[in-house]
């Protein structure tokens, strides 16, 4: 995440995209990428089989993340990923918990501008600059906008009184038994 204190975006010359959610998402991306950029090279990291449609295969590399499920191989993918030289790296977070580790270690190892996509296809860049809407898009994925703020707020605050009725109820069904059969 080299670029999250800056608001400048790198020229799209060469991008990653993390294909962590569903492939209509990865092909709408790519189509409105590439019509916006057409000297973007693009390379995928994903867990389907196949390429998405709209997806060079000819000069773009796929990697697939169960290639890589020995901690050597992850290493060694994560060393030839930060030395490809990618300006960007784009990362799908649409609710579904495809490749949730890998993203983020992507995001966090490869000297790259980030771009969230969520499922509705809007994104926005990981920088200081969108910081409120980082914000609301957390605060959406762990319920608290709207009206689940109520129930997941009640939730946690009368969890310690649940947790602690529970123990006492089974403390007490325990002692019985122990008194009932010396």
């Amino acid at each position: 995440m080299r670029w999250f204190l800056s608001r400048r975006i790198p020229p799209f010359t060469k991008v990653l995209l993390v294909e962590s959610g569903s492939r209509h998402l990865t092909e709408h991306i790519l189509a409105h990428l590439h019509s916006i950029h057409s000297e973007m090279h693009a390379d995928l990291f994903t867990c389907f089989s196949g390429a998405p449609q709209g997806f060079d295969e000819a000069g773009s590399k796929i990697y697939r993340s169960q290639d890589y499920a020995a901690r050597t191989a992850r290493t060694r993918v994560l060393g030839e990923l930060a030395r490809n030289g990618y300006n960007i790296l784009g990362i799908i977070c649409s609710g579904e918990p495809v490749l949730t580790r890998w993203k983020w270690i992507l995001a966090a190892r490869l000297p790259a501008k980030v771009f969230v996509l969520n499922e509705n296809g809007d994104y926005f860049w990981l920088d200081r600059g969108h910081l409120s809407t980082l914000r609301a898009f957390i605060a959406y994925r762990a319920g608290l906008s709207d009206a689940g703020a109520v129930r997941t707020v009640a939730g946690l605050v009368t969890l310690p009184f649940t947790f602690t009725y529970l123990l006492l109820y089974a403390g007490c069904v325990h002692m019985r038994r122990l008194l009932r059969n010396p």
